[in-house]
């Protein structure tokens, strides 16, 4: 039987498949960290209090990496290299998603439209993360090993989603929803090729590690192309409305510890 549970279990219960994912997994949190380290040295002057935020955002990414490398030394595994076409950040930036690292790497002061553009972007992928933890929390919650790790990622990636809203908000607010809502649009529509073509590709890395069946890697194939279709057709629109989040100053205070992977 075909289910998010017993794929990811099949993925779980394989060292190699299982390197492979955590691998990705971490480089992706690593580079948000940094990311968001450099944009909050960057903030502009007017946009001065969101500056902690902004660092507890990346020192959660942080984090995160590290547990996903934690949960690899566990096991008595090493990080392997990410194939390129599964580098979901680096094809966003590739994209013009986002703020671009070259700007990122010089020492001046960004706007308040890179700041929007930031949000945009957080916004959009933010969302992505969420869903994704939900599902693997949802099956994994209680797992002995990952259980722990899913459930503090997961709250982790709800409180940026809320940030996400909460800030987006106040800055429409101030004058800014036009350039919001074009920004979120055009971030929505690029994650989604990009989610699409980096599923593909993880899945035909995972079937090549575990020996998948021309049949079963197609029906996996298909249903990555469905989604992307539901997506493209309005189901993306989840990703760019703005809403009052239940959880308010979400990231107000300092990152939560994780000893216990570190």
């Amino acid at each position: 039987m075909l289910s998010a549970k017993s794929l990811f279990q099949e993925i779980l219960d394989h060292d190699e498949s299982f390197a492979l994912f955590c691998s990705i997994a971490a480089s992706g949190e690593s580079q948000g960290g940094w990311e968001n380290a450099r944009i909050a040295a960057l903030v502009p002057e007017t946009q001065r209090g969101l500056a902690p935020r902004i660092a507890r955002h990346g020192a959660d990414e942080d984090k995160h990496g590290r547990i996903f490398n934690a949960l690899m030394r566990k096991r008595g595994l090493q990080p392997v290299p990410v194939p390129p076409e599964t580098d979901y950040t680096r094809l966003l930036e590739q994209k013009g998603i986002g703020l671009a690292h070259g700007r990122l790497r010089r020492d001046e002061p960004l706007t308040v439209q890179d700041i929007v553009t930031y949000l945009a972007h957080s916004r959009v992928t933010e969302q992505r993360a969420s869903e994704q933890m939900e599902l693997l929390r949802k099956h994994f919650a209680d797992h002995p090993d990952l259980g722990r790790a899913v459930r503090m990622i997961s709250h982790d990636e709800d409180n940026h989603l809320a940030y996400c809203h909460e800030e987006l908000l106040r800055l429409a607010y101030a004058g800014h929803g036009r350039a919001i809502q074009r920004t979120l649009r055009e971030c929505a529509l690029a994650e989604i090729r990009v989610h699409r073509d980096v599923s593909l590709a993880v899945m035909a890395r995972m079937g090549r590690i575990l020996g998948w069946s021309g049949p079963r890697a197609a029906v996996l194939a298909a249903g990555v192309h469905a989604v992307y279709a539901y997506e493209r057709l309005g189901g993306r629109r989840r990703m760019v409305s703005l809403r009052t989040p239940e959880r308010r100053n979400a990231l107000g205070g300092p990152a939560s510890a994780a000893p216990e992977f570190a």
